[in-house]
């Protein structure tokens, strides 16, 4: 079966992984010179995304990348504790979360794709997909077509493919969040302690932070404003500026930000609707071109994709191919479809107004030690490797 990916961001690399070790002949494009450039900040890999990356046989070349992070602490405005839990995963599993840069990943994803034997070919942006009954093509802006059995859309939030597949498709839209993320120096004298991921609930969005393995403090200000910004000066002093004077009150993110270093560049969080149509008879959406789900599971749920879909295609022949695209669209939705819910009241939590918070601070003292372990079990606890890639 020969297989064309579009994208080789983290979800279109985990499936050129995944797909080669099934046998196909896989070919990658990407539109930009570098997949793995300065996009983004530090992204998080829970329990259930780690288990697929150890199916995959890259586990341990991730876990060098990044850090462990075995807890999660919330924290009020004020500053006080609103809850201790596992982070991203069950309270006795062995596997801890990990965090690293988003373009760290990526290059481990796409060399062990490459390892395998997948052709990543970059620079090339599509303009077009057209399916026929026993293959689908690409074409690409400097006018190359190439066709195959499958074409696996990893085109992120703003697919091209998905807009193929379905005119009707919804689009995406600004959360109202904003994210300003950058490095600080000093973890130690910050009194940031290591192996936990710290998330405060402030007055103007949430404001991430934790420990780096290198002695430094990574953070993220999640950032509530239902006016869209302007990212003319995406990355710099003027972000810093504004995102200090935003959390001045707040002392520990004040803290963690009177001693950055750096800043990554600025990011609008948009938001999704369910989309109906994951694929057609030869072309399938994975990764955030299906299901941008955010709640700390973007990455494991891409790589549970790219499992699920290498399973339903494991030892077909092409011309089975729309029937393994409605097996892995019937194993996939209804978990994802659970996850966006909680993903929904994730970004809310997020924007909360005073009275809100306040209610929202008090529910969580009362729920986090009791329940929380229990109503994340679904998502921590599921083991995608059962889904054993040969």
């Amino acid at each position: 079966m020969r297989v064309i990916v579009i994208g080789a961001g983290v979800a279109g690399s985990a499936a050129a992984l995944a797909l080669r070790h099934i046998g196909a002949e896989v070919t990658v494009y990407e539109a930009y010179a570098d997949p793995a450039g300065d996009v983004g900040s530090f992204i998080s890999l829970a329990a259930n995304g780690l288990r697929g990356l150890e199916a995959l046989g890259c586990l341990p070349r991730v876990q060098r990348l990044g850090v462990a992070l075995p807890r999660q602490r919330m924290w009020s405005a004020s500053g006080r504790l609103l809850g201790d839990v596992p982070r991203g995963r069950r309270g006795d599993d062995p596997l801890h979360s990990v965090t690293l840069m988003r373009g760290a990943l990526v290059e481990a994803l796409r060399a062990a794709a490459a390892e395998a034997g997948a052709e990543i070919v970059t620079g090339e942006r599509l303009t077009g997909v057209t399916e026929a009954p026993g293959a689908v093509t690409a074409g690409f802006l400097d006018g190359r077509r190439d066709s195959a059995d499958l074409l696996v859309a990893a085109d992120g939030i703003w697919s091209l493919v998905r807009g193929v597949l379905d005119p009707a498709a919804p689009r995406p839209r600004y959360a109202g969040l904003y994210c300003v993320s950058g490095v600080s120096a000093d973890a130690r004298g910050l009194g940031v302690e290591p192996g936990v991921f710290n998330m405060t609930f402030a007055r103007n969005g949430a404001f991430i932070h934790l420990a780096a393995g290198d002695g430094t403090v990574w953070w993220s200000a999640q950032i509530a404003d239902p006016r869209q910004p302007r990212l003319d000066d995406a990355a710099g002093a003027g972000w810093l500026r504004e995102t200090a004077a935003l959390y001045r009150r707040e002392p520990v993110p004040s803290a963690v930000l009177a001693a950055a270093v750096g800043t990554h560049p600025t990011v609008l969080m948009h938001a999704l609707g369910p989309v109906p149509i994951w694929h057609g008879g030869r072309s399938v959406l994975i990764g955030d071109a299906a299901h941008p789900v955010g709640a700390g599971q973007g990455a494991s749920m891409a790589v549970e994709d790219a499992l699920v879909l290498a399973a339903a295609l494991r030892g077909r022949a092409p011309s089975d191919v729309p029937g393994a695209l409605a097996r892995y669209d019937a194993a996939r939705r209804p978990r994802v479809t659970r996850l966006l819910g909680a993903a929904k009241d994730n970004r809310e939590a997020k924007k909360a107004g005073p009275v809100a918070r306040r209610a929202q601070a008090a529910a969580m003292r009362l729920f986090l030690p009791l329940f929380y372990d229990r109503s994340t079990a679904w998502l921590h606890g599921h083991d995608p490797a059962a889904v054993v890639v040969g």
